[in-house]
């Protein structure tokens, strides 16, 4: 509610993000938000830079703009025929606009090299290692490894520490895509799940997913200062005057690609004054202690079958239903390509009736599972019973 009341009021004042003089208590309440959201990563007293942007997946772009201009500041006025060529890498697990942004800077989704996972959706860094040695043996330059804290669909962190010191051993860009489990740094009781976070060099944060801002909240936040400014500044002398009779700094425009931004941070600063950290870290853990909830009902259950083992780092509980039918057929071609076919069924029956939805997909060698995620702090017990009920009836006659 205090979200929305927020953005009910940013609204009504509409009004842009670029200059102090536009918008000077909205500028300065995104100047302290974004201090405490560093101060929170764990960089010292907040250093740093950020900018909120139209979701995580611009943000993981900006950080790989941010990264090829670190290292190669004479892109920004020459283009790409002028550095050698670029790679990046990332998990096989990470969320597509990894390679989406590549596409968009020019760099090409195939300098974008994929990371294998452990059996739990975490990159391995020896694989990690072995990468970047041979595509720097090829005479390619590694640029940035994009490390994911909470994987899209296993809900996976990786290992950010061995990360950390790979990225530091070749000086390599080390970007944290947090989009999805950045949150958890609100919880004394989850955040080690990101131990590591501090070394990284950009982090994405997406208080619009775990801590439930409404939508759209996202935060890309910057290890260096400054940075961002010269990556991205054109001077436009309409609008960034050298002459102005305050602080030039709090003239936020001109380090965003956007001209035009609307006002992002008003809903999370409002429910932060309103909730309190330890409000957001309640929220957070709650569910998931809910999460671990349906993992406890279902991991010994008849008819359900874990996609992998041991209790989910985050929200994400990813599961199979085997049918009646299924449950005494041996493992082969026929169970597989008939268990592909009853998570679709299942979605489809729930959505016909309207009670409830649940994403499924495939993954690798795996076929159609159920993931499901949860973010709303006010789901109980009895809706998770619910699901459960709920996907057998659907289910049974499969």
């Amino acid at each position: 509610m205090v979200g929305l009341a927020a953005d009910w009021l940013t609204s009504a004042a509409n009004t842009n993000m670029f200059t102090y003089e536009i918008a000077p208590v909205f500028v300065l309440l995104e100047y302290v938000t974004l201090r405490k959201m560093r101060e929170m990563v764990g960089w010292p007293g907040g250093c740093g830079d950020g900018i909120f942007s139209p979701g995580g997946a611009i943000s993981n772009m900006y950080a790989m703009l941010i990264a090829r201009f670190k290292m190669f500041p004479e892109v920004k006025e020459k283009g790409m025929a002028a550095i050698p060529r670029l790679v990046a890498f990332t998990s096989e697990h990470s969320h597509f606009s990894v390679k989406k942004g590549a596409a968009a800077l020019g760099i090409g989704t195939d300098s974008v090299i994929l990371i294998r996972c452990d059996e739990r959706g975490k990159m391995i860094p020896s694989d990690l290692e072995r990468r970047i040695v041979e595509a720097k043996q090829k005479g390619f330059v590694p640029f940035l490894v994009s490390a994911t804290a909470g994987t899209t669909v296993y809900g996976a962190f990786d290992p950010l520490i061995a990360i950390a010191d790979i990225c530091k051993k070749y000086k390599i860009w080390m970007h944290v895509d947090g989009a999805w489990g950045g949150g958890l740094l609100m919880s004394r009781k989850h955040k080690w799940k990101l131990n590591g976070v501090e070394r990284a060099n950009s982090v994405t944060w997406n208080p619009h997913k775990m801590m439930g801002v409404p939508l759209q909240c996202s935060a890309l936040l910057v290890r260096e200062e400054g940075l961002m400014q010269s990556c991205n500044q054109m001077h436009a002398s309409y609008l960034f005057q050298q002459d102005k009779h305050y602080d030039l700094s709090y003239d936020t425009g001109d380090k965003a690609l956007q001209c035009g931004r609307h006002v992002d941070v008003f809903k999370l600063w409002l429910m932060w004054r309103a909730k309190g950290t330890t409000g957001f870290e309640a929220q957070i853990d709650k569910c998931l202690e809910l999460a671990e909830y349906l993992y406890n009902k279902i991991k010994n259950r008849e008819g359900y079958e874990m996609v992998f083992d041991g209790k989910p780092q985050h929200t994400n509980v990813c599961f199979w239903y085997i049918p009646p039918s299924l449950r005494g057929v041996e493992d082969g071609e026929e169970r597989t390509s008939r268990l592909m076919k009853v998570a679709p069924v299942i979605k489809a029956r729930m959505m016909e009736y309207g009670t409830t939805m649940v994403s499924y997909q495939p993954l690798g060698d795996k076929v159609n599972f159920f993931r499901m995620v949860i973010s709303n702090p006010a789901a109980t017990h009895q809706d998770i019973d619910f699901l459960i009920d709920e996907i057998e009836r659907l289910g049974q006659d499969l």
